[in-house]
């Protein structure tokens, strides 16, 4: 299909978001960007949260995972491992983080941290957090540029550079002027078209090859595809591992996490917040297999139209397309046209929801957390407006910067890089939290508290590094959030007072 041509259903899938966000952003203010009003529709949040919690990571990493290697086995299913981890920490965030917000009547979750232990670890909560969703929002968004770069612009002519300017520029202006109460539609309609994506490309594929559901699994399962559980405890795919690791990923990148508690805040009330939650957990679930489905389908298509595995590579005339690119190499040059477009518009679908929410979150927390804009009684609501649409206009540079950092570095699966990344930068927030809910201990209110957050990572960088020689081939995997967050919450405890805390 010409490049052209799938471009032309980019620019008009942009259109019509802006059209959603002339028509929702009407008449808002400072409280519509940052917290909807708290007039969301919970079933709005809760389906909309599906992809701006998949992204572009889940649309085209997840299913390239099913037929890549750990070690000389397939890793399959073994993703879903996480998933199961993921649906527990769900939970944790509806019925113990959810009620602790909304009793605190709190526009920035960090402000918790600000009434348990005073200002420095408020704002170091708040750094944390810049840190962890810049890192992980622009690795994700690496990854859609990058397919949309190479699949579709790099053959007109346009530099990776520029396809990454024009896109940054798309969502900053439909995201300037609404904010929260824009994107909660936004995210519903961008949703909808990722799942359409996925569920179209699977009926193709099981249609193509004369499978059923059953037959399907049965010649999966017979390639090695559709193993979950790794009970190898010094791999890093050991499910306790993988089932801990993913509870707290998402207890850290969900609960912990403004931009994912800024829209489930923005609705009316708790019980209506937790019913999000509890429904998106369940959806969450479904979906993921789904996409691992449509992995193991996209592999046996492959295989079945001429790739050879040639030691851990799988070669389609004479390129690798294992991992990343595999989705987007069968999905534009194997399949119909039609399956095309609905694969580009999938793609940016899922694209565009993970870097909306995150510029907003990131612009919400910097305005409120760190520059304390809602309290300046020296500015007008005008003024405050101009420094919010400057500060949104600074993240989305920085975007920039980091996108190209990452196509500077490259990587063939980048889903293990955003696991990996999280680990470092979330564990001082897991632990920042967690010495606020389950101590009742003072923190002295000075740099200490900083001090401890950045030595954490650290540690764990060479602990991760070294386990293998340390602890006779054992390795550390996605339980580093886990150990980083242990690692901050001792060093707190060792500089903590008694003493009955002010909650």
């Amino acid at each position: 299909m010409s490049p052209l041509l799938l471009f032309s259903f980019v620019i008009g899938y942009f259109l019509l978001l802006l059209a959603v966000a002339w028509r929702t952003s009407r008449h808002s203010n400072n409280d519509s960007f940052f917290i909807g009003n708290r007039n969301s529709n919970w079933m709005l949040v809760a389906f909309g949260m599906i992809g701006t919690s998949l992204s572009g990571v889940t649309f085209v990493s997840v299913p390239g995972t099913v037929g890549d290697f750990a070690g000389d086995m397939h890793k399959g299913f073994s993703y879903f491992q996480v998933v199961i981890g993921y649906f527990i920490g769900y939970f944790v965030v509806a019925f113990v983080l959810l009620p602790l917000y909304y009793r605190l009547h709190l526009t920035s979750i960090y402000n918790y941290l600000q009434t348990r232990f005073g200002k420095v670890a408020y704002r170091t909560g708040a750094l944390f957090f810049i840190i962890s969703r810049t890192v992980g929002a622009t690795a994700r968004l690496y990854l859609v540029i990058n397919v949309l770069h190479f699949f579709i612009l790099k053959d007109m002519g346009v530099p990776f550079a520029l396809t990454t300017f024009v896109i940054l520029l798309m969502i900053l202006l439909y995201t300037l002027e609404g904010g929260v109460k824009t994107i909660v539609y936004t995210d519903t309609l961008q949703t909808t078209f990722m799942l359409l994506g996925l569920v179209v490309c699977i009926v193709y594929i099981l249609r193509h090859m004369d499978f059923s559901f059953g037959s399907a699994m049965q010649t999966l399962d017979e390639k090695s595809f559709t193993s979950i559980f790794n009970f190898d405890i010094k791999s890093k795919g050991f499910f306790l591992k993988q089932v801990v690791g993913g509870m707290f990923i998402t207890i850290a990148m969900t609960g912990l996490d403004q931009e994912m508690m800024q829209k489930n805040i923005s609705v009316k009330n708790l019980r209506d917040s937790q019913k999000n939650m509890v429904t998106f957990s369940v959806i969450m679930v479904l979906v993921n297999f789904l996409f691992l489905l449509l992995g193991g389908l996209l592999y046996l298509f492959v295989l079945h139209n001429g790739a050879t595995y040639q030691g851990h590579q799988l070669m389609l005339e004479g390129h690798n397309i294992i991992g990343d690119d595999l989705f987007p190499t069968l999905a534009l040059h194997a399949m119909p046209d039609a399956v095309a477009i609905l694969f580009i518009i999938g793609l940016i679908s899922a694209l565009f929801p993970s870097a909306d929410g995150a510029l907003t979150a990131l612009t919400s927390s910097f305005c409120i957390d760190l520059l304390g804009l809602r309290e300046r009684a020296d500015l007008s609501e005008q003024q405050k407006k101009r420094m919010r649409m400057t500060v949104h206009g600074a993240f989305a540079v920085l975007f920039l910067i980091c996108i190209l950092i990452f196509k500077w570095i490259d990587n063939k699966s980048i889903i293990g890089v955003i696991l990996d990344l999280a680990g470092y930068t979330y564990g001082p927030l897991l632990g920042l939290f967690a010495f606020g809910v389950f101590s009742r201990r003072h923190l002295p209110n000075n740099g200490a508290i900083t001090v401890i957050c950045l030595l954490a990572p650290v540690i764990c960088f060479f602990i991760s590094r070294y386990s293998s020689q340390w602890l006779g081939g054992f390795q550390i995997g996605i339980e580093l959030l886990l150990l980083n967050g242990t690692l901050t919450f001792l060093g707190l405890l060792l500089i903590s007072k008694r003493g009955v805390a002010a909650n």
